[in-house]
């Protein structure tokens, strides 16, 4: 059976050897099964709920193309962390004649799609909430909740003239003081 993995991490804060580690987790599967591997398929910091990844969309022309039989991810989230898209995803594969196998879960049918599509559509929702929570407590405790505002200037310590993390203040005009450039 010629055989196709797909690897993905969703966040450049995340590490690069992930695509290596899925993709070796996978071939390993791939070899005990006495596959073949004809095609790698990764996308690098681009999150489960984008359809547009490049690498997913010239997976999908290619199983449309009849280029190999299984597709081979370290689970279903990989493909995708929308419940919609995932089930779609599912349907296309199927219907280019395409299984999909995944180390978590062995063959996937409609009930994993169903059960982990659900799951991972509430994990984003749970993070996205988390986050913001997160930073709404860094905004009320008078930190910054990222990047640098204009017009303020990171509070420093003062024996070491270090900022500290998320401190900012507004400096305060001096009577005297006359702005740049005039």
């Amino acid at each position: 059976m010629r055989a196709a993995i797909y690897s993905r991490f969703s966040s450049d804060l995340q590490r690069e050897e992930s695509l290596a580690d899925q993709t070796r987790a996978c071939l390993d599967l791939i070899e005990r099964r006495g596959w073949t591997l004809v095609a790698t398929y990764g996308d690098a910091a681009i999150s489960g709920a984008k359809r547009d990844r490049p690498e997913l969309q010239r997976l999908l022309a290619d199983a449309k193309a009849g280029r190999f039989d299984v597709l081979v991810l370290r689970s279903l989230d990989r493909l995708s962390r929308d419940l919609e898209d995932s089930a779609g995803f599912h349907k296309r594969l199927k219907f280019a004649r395409v299984k999909i196998v995944t180390l978590n879960d062995g063959e996937i049918g409609d009930l994993h799609v169903g059960i982990r599509g659900t799951i991972s559509a509430a994990y984003l929702s749970d993070l996205a909430e988390n986050t913001r929570q997160g930073l709404l407590g860094k905004v009320e405790s008078g930190r910054s909740a990222g990047g640098r505002s204009f017009g303020y200037r990171a509070v420093c310590q003062r024996r070491m003239n270090t900022p500290q993390k998320g401190r900012l203040k507004f400096p305060q005009a001096d009577a005297t003081a006359r702005p740049r450039g005039v």
